[in-house]
């Protein structure tokens, strides 16, 4: 009787186990059985459950011992039918070539209604990490050939886009300080001398330089003819420079303001073609008096300020001036 209780109970408690061994299931594997050095080893463990029992992630790293951890991956969740499907993941890598046996992992889980520790275990795995093959007559390379990345068009686009707006913003500022800093600056005015004025520095610039006393007369008269009528062509408008002397006079007799300077004109420009034409050598007061007769012919046809009159028309006025 004692005996048959005793089979009783074995065969209750052998069913009980069976019954809740059926509740937790642990499975591991890897992705490949054959490696090489410096691979990644992809490593999963799969543990399907009861929804009620509660399940904590699987601790692997005191159960490794010719590989190590790369990577650790969150785990992901899949209920279904009252089932839960967790699956870990993980990233190893081994640096020796050797076999490798992953032993089973134990994973811990508590029912609902107890707050006792019960595991389950994995299988265990089994897989090779390799060196590679040396040809020792061949040419040093790397393990694995480098990856690579495939270009993306859009991200290309994206920074040549944004170099080119840093560089309009950039240009922008720039054209904006240089704009500021010309307005910034005082604005210089060209003062345009007065033709009289050119015509009577260039006199007494060349009374400076005594050429006639040097010598140098033909020079001379070259330099003061040329100083005068190229103050008639801006004076009175005319090719003064081009024309011969008797041309020259006519010309000017036809323009208003210059009826006080013909008779000296005639005879300055009349001095200096003997001079340049006949090779004739003036004496020294005509010399003295070519520098006179030009200084007269510049002031008494110095331009003043134009008066309006009260029909309309303007007049020009003549200001005589003896500065020499």
């Amino acid at each position: 009787m004692v005996k048959k209780f005793f089979i009783s109970i074995i065969f209750f408690a052998s069913f009980s186990l069976q019954l809740f061994a059926q509740n937790i299931s642990a499975k591991a594997s890897t992705d490949k059985s054959d490696y090489l050095v410096g691979d990644y080893i992809n490593y999963t463990i799969q543990v399907d459950y009861d929804k009620g029992l509660k399940v904590f992630p699987p601790f692997i790293k005191d159960s490794l011992k010719s590989v190590s951890i790369i990577q650790k991956e969150n785990p992901v969740e899949k209920e279904q039918n009252g089932k839960v499907t967790a699956t870990y993941k993980y990233i190893l890598s081994g640096y020796d070539s050797t076999g490798v046996t992953i032993p089973p992992i134990a994973v811990l889980y508590q029912t609902s209604d107890d707050t006792t520790i019960h595991y389950a275990l994995t299988n265990s795995v089994n897989f090779v990490v390799r060196t590679v093959k040396i040809n020792p007559q061949g040419d040093i390379r790397d393990v694995k050939d480098p990856i690579r990345i495939p270009l993306d068009w859009r991200w290309i686009l994206f920074w040549v886009l944004l170099a080119l707006l840093i560089a309009g913003v950039i240009y922008y500022f720039y054209r904006r300080y240089q704009k500021k800093k010309l307005s910034m600056q005082p604005v210089r005015k060209v003062v345009k001398l007065p033709i009289h004025t050119i015509a009577l520095n260039a006199l007494h610039e060349l009374e400076e330089q005594k050429l006639w006393q040097k010598g140098m007369i033909k020079e001379y008269h070259s330099t003061i003819t040329d100083i005068i009528r190229r103050y008639f062509e801006e004076r009175f408008n005319m090719p003064a420079l081009e024309l011969p002397t008797s041309e020259a006079v006519e010309l000017l007799r036809q323009r208003k303001g210059s009826e006080l300077i013909l008779d000296t004109t005639y005879k300055f420009l009349s001095n200096a073609d003997l001079v340049k034409f006949a090779k004739f050598t003036p004496l020294s007061s005509v010399n003295e008096e070519m520098m006179k007769q030009a200084y007269e012919i510049v002031n008494k046809t110095i331009p003043v300020l134009v008066e309006e009159n009260s029909n309309g028309s303007s007049n020009e006025n003549i200001e005589v001036s003896n500065v020499q």
